[in-house]
C-alpha cells in the first residue's frame, strides 16, 4: 500500500437548515468529510445535534462562531439592535473600524460556545467562524481571551482561513475570496500559536457558491497545492424552504452534496493518495 495525505474535510453550516445537517450526516456515514461545524445560535442545530452522536470517531464537531445569519443567543443592542445580525456587508466595516462592541462579542461567544456543550456534550474539536468572522478585528481576541480563560487552549483547534501566496494564484476558482479572507486573516495563526492554539496549516474549497463552476472542478482544485496540515471546506445540502429562506447559496449545495457523494470522487481521492481525518494530531 502507498503512502497517504491526509487531509481534513470539514462540512461548514451545520444547523444552519434541516436540509443541510441532513446532507452533513449522510456524507459522515459515507466516510465522505472528516470534521463538519456547527451554527449553535440557529433552530436546527438543537433538532440535528442528537444525529451526531453516531457519528463520534467518524467526524470531529467544532463550533462555526455565528455573527452574521439569524438571531443571537442573548440581547445585543449595539450589533444586533433588532434581534437579528446584521449582515457581513454590514459587519465589516465595522469590524475594520474597530466599531464593534468587545464586550457583547464576548458574551455571544461564550453563549454559543455553552449552546454547543449543552446540546453536544463535550468540547468543541475546534473553532472556525462563518464567512470567517472568527479571524476579524474586536473579534479575533475576544474568541481568543474566551477560549483562554475557559482553559481550552491545548484541547480545542482554530481554524486559520489563509493559505501560502502561491498556492492561492495556482488555484483560479475563489482566487479573489481566497486573497481577501488572507488579507483579513493577517497573523491569525500566530495570536493563536502565542496563546497556545493549534491552527491547520493550508487551507482551500472557496467557491463561488453558485453553478457556474461544476462540483466536480471545485474539489479537484481545493485539493490541489496542499500545505503541511491541509484543511479543505465544502458547503454541501439538501435544499428546502428553510434554507432558500436563511442563504443565498442553495443549489450550489446540492451540486456538492452529489460529487462528494459519488463515485468520482472517491476515485479522485484514490487516485491522489488523500485520506480524510478529522484532526490536526497526523
Amino acid at each position: 500500500m502507498g503512502s497517504f495525505r491526509n487531509v481534513i474535510l470539514c462540512a461548514d453550516d451545520f444547523g444552519l437548515a434541516d436540509g443541510v445537517s441532513r446532507g452533513i450526516v449522510e456524507l459522515a456515514l459515507m466516510g465522505r468529510l472528516s470534521a463538519t461545524g456547527a451554527m449553535t445560535n440557529m433552530p436546527g442545530w438543537r433538532r440535528a445535534a442528537g444525529d451526531l452522536k453516531p457519528l463520534k470517531g467518524r467526524i470531529v464537531v467544532g463550533l462555526h462562531l455565528n455573527l452574521t445569519t439569524g438571531s443571537p443567543l442573548g440581547p445585543m443592542p449595539q450589533l444586533a439592535p433588532t434581534g437579528i445580525f446584521p449582515t457581513l456587508r454590514t459587519l465589516l466595516p465595522k469590524t475594520l473600524k474597530r466599531q464593534l462592541p468587545a464586550e457583547e462579542v464576548a458574551r455571544e461567544i461564550e453563549r454559543q460556545l455553552d449552546a454547543f456543550l449543552e446540546v453536544h456534550g463535550e468540547l468543541p474539536a475546534f473553532v472556525d467562524g462563518h464567512q470567517h468572522v472568527h479571524v476579524l478585528p474586536v473579534i479575533r481576541p475576544a474568541l481568543i481571551g474566551v477560549l483562554t480563560e475557559r482553559g481550552y487552549a491545548g484541547r480545542v483547534w482554530l481554524r486559520d482561513p489563509s493559505d501560502r501566496t502561491a498556492a492561492i494564484l495556482r488555484r483560479p476558482i475563489g482566487r479573489s475570496k481566497a486573497l481577501v479572507v488572507k488579507a483579513l486573516s493577517g497573523d491569525f495563526a500566530r495570536a493563536a500559536q502565542r496563546a497556545g492554539f493549534r491552527s491547520n496549516q493550508g487551507f482551500s474549497g472557496f467557491a463561488p457558491l453558485d453553478l457556474s463552476v461544476p462540483a466536480q472542478g471545485i474539489f479537484k482544485e481545493a485539493f490541489s497545492m496542499l500545505g503541511p496540515l491541509p484543511l479543505v471546506m465544502c458547503h454541501p445540502g439538501h435544499v428546502d424552504g428553510e434554507l432558500r429562506a436563511l442563504d443565498p447559496a442553495v443549489e450550489s449545495r446540492a451540486e456538492e452534496l452529489g460529487y462528494l457523494r459519488s463515485d468520482a470522487f472517491e476515485a479522485m481521492l484514490d487516485e491522489r493518495g488523500i485520506r480524510l481525518v478529522p484532526n490536526l494530531n497526523y
